[in-house]
């Protein structure tokens, strides 16, 4: 399978540079390729063709094996590993804006958890949504630098 979407590769989604470095393998397995098959066509699509006109919007990291997660330091529960989540960044093409892309997902698209990551007040760095075929949350939540570097996250 080549693509996973009208407009994602299944290249793009678990491309992670650090894991190529390190010579780690990030395939995903026909379960897992089958949930990402559904988070593409029912967030990436949708936001690159409302928020980017359909032009490209980078996908900054998709599946994660356990190893990969491990590498990056990715939370033990990590949706990234089910192929449940993406991190999205309009900034990389210029195409739209993070700000946008979280708007638009919070008010038009079902999720499981939406995350303004990092950033400042006017636009984060990058958004991390997942999505599960049932019992989706609607979680919106913050990230933030804590003590001594920790990730915390607050609710919206």
């Amino acid at each position: 399978m080549e693509k996973i979407s009208l407009n994602l590769t299944l290249a793009e989604a678990v491309k992670i540079q650090n894991a190529i470095r390190a010579g780690l393998d990030n395939v995903p397995s026909a379960e897992e390729l089958e949930r990402m098959v559904y988070v593409a066509n029912r967030i990436f699509e949708p936001v690159r063709h409302a928020v980017c006109g359909d032009r490209p919007l980078a996908v900054t990291s998709f599946f994660r094996s356990p190893a990969v997660n491990r590498l990056v330091g990715g939370s033990s529960n990590s949706q990234h590993c089910k192929g449940e989540a993406m991190d999205l960044d309009a900034d990389v093409y210029g195409n739209g804006g993070n700000r946008s892309i979280f708007e638009y997902i919070r008010d038009h698209l079902s999720f499981d958890q939406l995350i303004w990551e990092f950033g400042n007040d006017k636009e984060p760095a990058w958004v991390h949504v997942s999505v599960t075929s049932v019992g989706n949350r609607g979680q919106v939540l913050r990230s933030l630098r804590g003590e001594g570097g920790k990730t915390i996250y607050v609710q919206v």
